[in-house]
C-alpha cells in the first residue's frame, strides 16, 4: 500500500536557514548502491547506505534524477516528472528514503531539469503533431531560414546544431542538449504555470530542496546568430574547447532576462514551505557575474554553483581570483561550491593527487574553508581517480560523440565501491552497468574505514570539526594575497576569529603569524601547520587552522 506523502515540511533542528553553510551530499542513485540485483542502483539501495552518509556528518543529500526517463542522457532526459523510473523502484520507496533520511538528520534535495524535456514526455508527443494544438507552443519551435538551414547558428552542448527538423510540423525545435531533449518554452504562460506544479509535486512528498539543472537555460532570447568567442579556451560552461559550443558567446541562447522572472515566482512557491532551498546549476560566460544575480535579494535562488571550480586550475592564484571576485560580486547572496559532480572528472585526477593523501586533505580544507554552501560529489570521500574506460564500455553520449579527444562523464559514474574484497566491490551482485575499475576497490570503503589516517576518516573529522565552528559554517571572509603558493584566508564570526592556511605548494614554508594565533585543540590531528612564537611553518600541501584575537584595531595577517 502506498504510503500517505509528507503534507507538513520537516525543519529539523538547524532552523529554516539550515541551508547556509551546509553540506550536500551528491548521490548519483545509478551507481550508489544496487539492491536488486540488476546491476544498477536504486532508491532501496540509498536507504541501505544512509547510516554512511550520515556518518560523513554532511547536512543533506542530493539525489540526481530517479525520474521516468528512456535514459538516453541517463535520467536528464524526464518522460514523468511525478513519478519513479522502474529501475529505481516506485514512490514508495522514495516517501520511505524521505521518512529515513529525516530520522538521521538528513534533509533531502532533489534535482529539477527545468529547462527541457524527454521527447518522449506527452507533451512534446502532443506539441510535435500540429502548430494549432492546446501545447503547439509549449517548446521553442521556429521555421527554417528560406534555404531550410536552422534558425539560427546555435549550438548543442552535446555537439552539432541546437536545432532539430521535425516532419510533421516542418519546423525546427530548439535542443540545447541531445535531440532527445526538446526545450520547453517558458515563455508560454502554461508552461510557467505547469513547472511549478511539478515542484509543488515533490514540496507536498516532503522534500527538502532541489537542485536546478542547467537553470540558467530555461529562457531563450531573439532568435539572432550568437557572436564569435574571440579566444576558444576553456571556459564556465563546463565544456571543453574543442567543442564547438564554445566557438560562441551565447548571447541570445540562455540567460536572459525573462529568467528572473521565473526564477522569483518559483521562489515565492518554495517559500510556502518553510526550511527548503534551491541551488541552481549555472553555465555561462559569466558565471560569477550569475551566481551573484540569481541569489541575491532573497527573492530567487537560494544559491548557485557553477563550473568555475571544476576546471583543470588547480594554483592557488587562479582559486584566489575566483573567490575573490565572487566575493566582490555577490552582495547578500550566498555561493554554493564543488570540486566534484557526475558531469566532470574525478577531483583526484582533475588536480593530479591521485593516491596523494597529503594534497587530497589540502583540497578538503580549502573547500570546506570557504564561505558558502558545499556539494560534496559521491566517491570524493575515498578519493576516487577517474576511471579509465575503452570506447566499447562508454554509454554517455558526449562521450561517445567526442572521443577520443573527450571521453565523457561515464569515467567519473562508475558505481561506488563498498568492499575491496567483494564481487564488483560490493556494489552489486550482477554486472554493472559500468564497470568498478581495481583502483577503486582497494579504495573501498571497509578498507578506509579500518584506517584511521585515511581520507575517509580525513572527511569525517573534518566535518565533525566543522560543524563546531559557526565561523567556518556562516562566518563572513576576507582572502589575503597569495604568496609562494600559499593561500590565506579569514572567517569571521562574531567574536570568534579563525586563520586557515593553505600551501598549495612541494615545499616548506615559514612565515610570521599574528600575535595570539593559537592552533585549535579539537581540529584534526593532520591540521599539520605550526603555530609558534609568532610563526608558521607549513610542510608541503600541509594546512593550518589558527584562533586568533578578534579586535578592529589590528593590522591585516601578513601571512
Amino acid at each position: 500500500m502506498m504510503q500517505t506523502p509528507s503534507t507538513s515540511h520537516y525543519v529539523g533542528s538547524q532552523g529554516a536557514d539550515w541551508w547556509r553553510g551546509a553540506v550536500i551530499y551528491q548521490i548519483y542513485p545509478r551507481s550508489f548502491m544496487d539492491s536488486h540485483g540488476d546491476g544498477i542502483g536504486d532508491l532501496k539501495g540509498v536507504i541501505d547506505k544512509l547510516d554512511y552518509i550520515a556518518s560523513l556528518n554532511v547536512d543533506a543529500i542530493w539525489l540526481s534524477p530517479f525520474f521516468t526517463s528512456p535514459m538516453k542522457d541517463f535520467g536528464y532526459d524526464i518522460s514523468n516528472y511525478r513519478d519513479v523510473d522502474p529501475m529505481f523502484g516506485t514512490l514508495e520507496d522514495f516517501d520511505r528514503l524521505v521518512e529515513a533520511a529525516h530520522a538521521r538528520g538528513l534533509k533531502v534535495t532533489i534535482d529539477q531539469v527545468m529547462s527541457h524535456t524527454s521527447d518522449q514526455h506527452v507533451w512534446f508527443e502532443e506539441s510535435r503533431q500540429s502548430r494549432d494544438n492546446p501545447k503547439a507552443d509549449w517548446y521553442v519551435w521556429a521555421d527554417p531560414k528560406p534555404d531550410g538551414a536552422p534558425p539560427t547558428n546555435w549550438q548543442s552542448v552535446f555537439g552539432g546544431s541546437a536545432w532539430q527538423w521535425d516532419t510533421r510540423r516542418c519546423q525546427y525545435y530548439l535542443h540545447n542538449f541531445l535531440a532527445s531533449q526538446p526545450d520547453l518554452n517558458f515563455r508560454t504562460p502554461a508552461v510557467v504555470d505547469a513547472m511549478l506544479e511539478e515542484v509543488r509535486f515533490w514540496l507536498e512528498r516532503g522534500v527538502d530542496g532541489f537542485r536546478l539543472d542547467a537553470v540558467n537555460f530555461c529562457t531563450h532570447g531573439e532568435l539572432k546568430d550568437n557572436p564569435p568567442r574571440q579566444e576558444v579556451t576553456e571556459s564556465f560552461l563546463g565544456v571543453r574547447p574543442d567543442n564547438p559550443y564554445g566557438y560562441q558567446l551565447h548571447q541570445y541562447d540562455k540567460t536572459q532576462p525573462e529568467n528572473l522572472v521565473f526564477l522569483e515566482r518559483l521562489r515565492a512557491l518554495l517559500d510556502e514551505y518553510p526550511g527548503t532551498t534551491s541551488v541552481g546549476e549555472v553555465g555561462d560566460d559569466d558565471a560569477l557575474g550569475v551566481m551573484a544575480e540569481y541569489s541575491q535579494g532573497g527573492k530567487r535562488l537560494h544559491m548557485c554553483y557553477s563550473f568555475n571550480l571544476l576546471t583543470d586550475k588547480a594554483d592557488p592564484g587562479y582559486l584566489h581570483e575566483t573567490l575573490t571576485e565572487m566575493e566582490a560580486r555577490i552582495g547578500d547572496g550566498w555561493p554554493c561550491w564543488a570540486l566534484g559532480n557526475h558531469d566532470v572528472t574525478r577531483l583526484a585526477t582533475r588536480w593530479q593527487a591521485e593516491g596523494q593523501l597529503d594534497k587530497l586533505r589540502l583540497y578538503l580544507v580549502f573547500l570546506f574553508s570557504q564561505r558558502g554552501s558545499v556539494c560534496l560529489y559521491q566517491g570524493e570521500e575515498l578519493g576516487l581517480p577517474e576511471a579509465e574506460l575503452t570506447f566499447e564500455q562508454l554509454v554517455d553520449p558526449a562521450g561517445i560523440t567526442f572521443w577520443p579527444a573527450y571521453k565523457g562523464r561515464d569515467g567519473c559514474r562508475t558505481p561506488h565501491p563498498w568492499q575491496a574484497d567483494a564481487r564488483h566491490a560490493g556494489f552489486s551482485s550482477a554486472t554493472p552497468w559500468l564497470p568498478v575499475p581495481d583502483s577503486h576497490a582497494s579504495l573501498a570503503v571497509d578498507q578506509q574505514e579500518q584506517d584511521a589516517d585515511s581520507l575517509l576518516n580525513a572527511y569525517r573529522a573534518f566535518l565533525a570539526f566543522r560543524r563546531t565552528q559557526p565561523a567556518l559554517v556562516k562566518g563572513d571572509v576576507d582572502y589575503h594575497p597569495v604568496r609562494d603558493e600559499v593561500l590565506c584566508l579569514e572567517r569571521t564570526h562574531q567574536q570568534t576569529r579563525l586563520l586557515v592556511a593553505l600551501n598549495f605548494s612541494d615545499q616548506t614554508v615559514t612565515r610570521s603569524a599574528p600575535e595570539g594565533a593559537e592552533a585549535l585543540g579539537d581540529a584534526p590531528k593532520w591540521l599539520n601547520g605550526e603555530w609558534q612564537a609568532g610563526t608558521l611553518t607549513l610542510p608541503p600541501f600541509g594546512v593550518a587552522i589558527a584562533r586568533c584575537p578578534h579586535t578592529q584595531e589590528e593590522a591585516p595577517w601578513d601571512v
